[in-house]
C-alpha cells in the first residue's frame, strides 16, 4: 500500500480502523446508539469550541456544503459567495441549484481574503441573506481568516456558512468566537477517517432561517431540519452508518488527547515551505499558508503527470495535482491530521527530492525537512 501525503483523505490510526470493525447492531432500533450519536456529536463541538449542535450526516464532505445551502436558500435570496479558489467560486452552482442568486466577491486566487477591502464592498452592499466561507481552498490551500470575515460578515447581519471540511483540527476554529453560523466538515482530512461521513454545526440564528422559510427544503437527504428532534423522538431520517460513526468517535478522542496538534501542524508546514523555497522552487500562494496542505509551482521542464508518477513508482509516496485554474500547474502536498509528523514529511520530502533530480530539475538545495 502507498503512503497517502495528499491534502485528503488521509492515513487512518490502526484504533480508528479497529474501531470501525467492532461488532454493531441496528442504529434505527438500538436505543443506546441515540446516545452514542448525540456523545459523538457534542464532543465533535466541545473540538471546536462550541455550544452549537452538531449532526453527522452520511455522505461525503460535499453533502454538508450542499446540505447548508439547501437548507438556508430560498427562490430569489441573494448569497454572497466569497470566492478566492475553486471551492469558494463553487459554492454559487449549489447556490443557484437551489433558486437562489449568488453574488461573487472575487479577489486574487494567490492571496487570502482581506477585511477591510471587504469591509469596504459590504458598505456599500450588504442585502444578503448568507455568505459562504471557504477556510481552507483545497485545490490552492489557501487558507482564509475566518475569525475576522465571520465575525464582521455577522456586523451586517449576514448568516456564515463556513467550508473547513479540509481546515479543522490543522488550523485553529473556534465557532463561537468567530460567529459562525454552520460549519462544515469532513471525515477524511485532517479527522484522519476513511471517506464517508460529513459533519455540519449549526447556530440558533441559521436554524430559525430554517424555520422560518416561506418555502420548504428542495431536497430530503440534503435538509438539515430532518434531524429536528431526532433524540427526543428517537428517530433518524436514514439508517446511520453505525460503523463509520465508531470509526469517527474513535478519531475524535484521538484529537482530544493530542494536546499538541495545533502547534505541531503549524511548525510542520512552515518547515516544509521554508524546504520547497530553500531549494529553489516557488510556493503557489501569495500569503495565506494552510497548515494542512503545501502547495508549489511545477518546476520549468517537468510535468505535474512526471512528477506524481515517479513519486508514486520510486517511493510508493502519493501526492496530488490540482484541477480547475490549476490543473497542471501546482503540486500539493498534504501535511494533516495522522500524516501529520516529522517522519512523514522527511520521507515525502527526501523522495520529491530524488524525483525532481531524475526528471532534470535543478534545486539550490537539497530538499531536506529541518527537524
Amino acid at each position: 500500500m502507498y503512503k497517502m501525503m495528499t491534502p485528503g483523505p488521509t492515513m487512518v490510526a490502526e484504533n480508528v480502523r479497529m474501531a470501525r470493525s467492532m461488532e454493531n447492531g441496528n442504529p434505527d432500533l438500538d436505543l443506546d446508539f441515540y446516545d452514542y450519536y448525540k456523545e459523538t456529536c457534542e464532543l465533535y463541538s466541545e473540538l471546536l469550541h462550541t455550544r452549537n449542535e452538531s449532526l453527522i450526516l452520511s455522505g461525503e464532505g460535499i453533502l454538508g456544503l450542499e446540505a447548508a445551502v439547501a437548507s438556508l436558500t430560498e427562490p430569489g435570496d441573494r448569497v454572497l459567495v466569497l470566492d478566492n479558489g475553486v471551492f469558494g467560486k463553487g459554492f454559487a452552482d449549489f447556490v443557484s441549484i437551489y433558486g437562489g442568486n449568488p453574488v461573487l466577491y472575487t479577489t486574487d486566487y494567490k492571496r487570502e481574503i482581506e477585511v477591510e477591502p471587504l469591509r469596504a464592498f459590504l458598505e456599500k452592499d450588504s442585502n444578503f441573506k448568507y455568505a459562504t466561507v471557504v477556510h481552507c481552498d483545497t485545490p490552492s490551500g489557501m487558507l482564509n481568516n475566518i475569525a475576522a470575515i465571520c465575525p464582521l460578515l455577522k456586523e451586517y447581519g449576514i448568516l456564515t456558512v463556513v467550508d473547513s471540511v479540509s481546515g479543522m483540527f490543522g488550523n485553529e476554529v473556534n465557532v463561537d468566537a468567530s460567529k459562525i453560523d454552520i460549519l462544515c466538515g469532513g471525515s477524511q482530512k485532517a479527522i484522519s477517517c476513511p471517506i464517508g461521513l460529513t459533519l455540519v454545526t449549526m447556530s440558533e440564528d441559521a436554524k430559525q432561517a430554517m424555520e422560518s422559510r416561506k418555502t420548504k427544503i428542495a431536497s430530503f437527504y440534503a435538509n438539515l431540519l430532518t434531524f429536528k428532534d431526532y433524540y427526543e423522538n428517537k428517530w433518524f431520517p436514514y439508517s446511520m452508518p453505525i460503523s463509520d460513526i465508531y470509526g469517527l468517535r474513535q478519531a475524535l478522542e484521538n484529537i482530544k488527547a493530542d494536546k499538541d496538534i495545533l502547534r505541531r501542524h503549524a511548525e510542520i508546514a512552515a518547515k516544509t515551505r521554508e524546504a520547497l523555497t530553500r531549494a529553489g522552487l516557488k510556493l503557489y500562494a501569495e500569503n495565506g499558508y494552510s497548515n494542512t496542505v503545501t502547495v508549489f509551482a511545477i518546476p520549468g521542464g517537468v510535468t505535474a503527470a512526471e512528477i506524481l508518477k515517479t513519486m508514486r513508482e520510486d517511493y510508493n509516496i502519493m501526492l496530488a495535482g490540482s484541477f480547475d485554474v490549476m490543473a497542471g500547474e501546482v503540486i500539493r502536498i498534504g501535511h494533516m491530521g495522522y500524516n501529520c509528523t516529522k517522519e512523514n514529511m522527511k520521507e515525502t520530502l527526501h523522495a520529491l527530492d530524488g524525483t525532481l533530480r531524475k526528471l532534470g530539475v535543478e534545486l539550490k538545495a537539497a530538499l531536506e525537512f529541518d527537524a
